[in-house]
């Protein structure tokens, strides 16, 4: 089984910050919702921002899907899922938070 340059690529982030791949994912999906909220000078609250994060994990997925093909000859799905829900979860929390709670200074509903 040929290692893809993405693997190769994250199995060498996965050792030189000695974090796991699901923590990796939670990391890549909460910078990417701040970043794209920065970038695109939108409210926590907006889905915009939220978009983009779902944007950036299916993407990864993709890449994943094209590379379980190659290497297994079929798709594993519930790991790209698993990978997509820990990706999105606290982005999604957050969204929620900030639309329907006073947590970031605003009034739910505002």
């Amino acid at each position: 089984m040929e290692v893809s340059v993405v693997q190769a690529i994250k199995t060498a982030i996965v050792a030189a910050t000695g974090l796991s791949r699901d923590a990796l994912h939670i990391y890549v999906g909460l910078a990417t919702f701040f970043l794209a909220a920065a970038l695109i000078k939108r409210p926590l609250g907006s889905f915009l921002p939220w978009l983009v994060v779902l944007a950036v994990a299916s993407t990864g997925e993709l890449v994943d899907l094209r590379d379980d093909i190659v290497s297994f000859g079929y798709w594993r799905w519930d790991a790209s899922l698993h990978d997509i829900v820990n990706t999105v979860f606290w982005p999604t929390v957050l969204l929620l938070l900030a639309r329907f709670s006073n947590l970031f200074g605003r009034s739910a509903g505002d």
